[in-house]
């Protein structure tokens, strides 16, 4: 499986403590930019990971901005989407459990300075499988929310 990965310049820092984090985890990764802290907008990065996951080209994805809130607004537009801004390795793993989501966001500025909180926070989203049974009636609610209005 290989996760696309995307950030803003804000989210630029803590993304390179991530990919290493998955280098190190042996996951495999698409670095869809930025590269660099070169001011860009988030929404063109956040689009890139939301259309492979809405598309099925990924099954999961990764975005960072400064605060998380920014990919995670955009990402959410996409009706294949369910991205969960995330701080906390718990968070992490009742938003795969519950919620299915397939799109982590973080907030970069937050956790930049914090590797071992990003180890959890991605070991726990990655190896959390979902539950179904009755969240999977709630995932559906979210779903037909989406295509409803589109």
């Amino acid at each position: 499986m290989k996760i696309p990965i995307a950030s803003d310049h804000a989210g630029y820092a803590a993304k390179r403590v991530v990919l290493q984090i998955l280098k190190d985890l042996r996951v495999d990764v698409d670095d869809l930019g930025t590269h660099s802290e070169d001011s860009v907008d988030y929404p063109e990065y956040a689009v890139e990971v939301a259309q492979k996951i809405d598309q099925g080209d990924a099954e999961l994805g990764i975005l960072i901005c400064g605060s998380g809130q920014g990919v995670c607004m955009t990402a959410n537009k996409y009706s294949g989407v369910r991205a969960a801004l995330v701080q906390d390795a718990q968070t992490a793993a009742l938003t795969r459990q519950h919620n299915n989501s397939n799109i982590l966001c973080l907030p970069g500025r937050s956790l930049e300075n914090e590797p071992e909180i990003l180890k959890n926070i991605l070991k726990s989203w990655l190896e959390t499988p979902f539950e179904g049974g009755r969240h999977e009636r709630r995932v559906q609610k979210i779903s037909s929310l989406t295509s409803s209005h589109s």
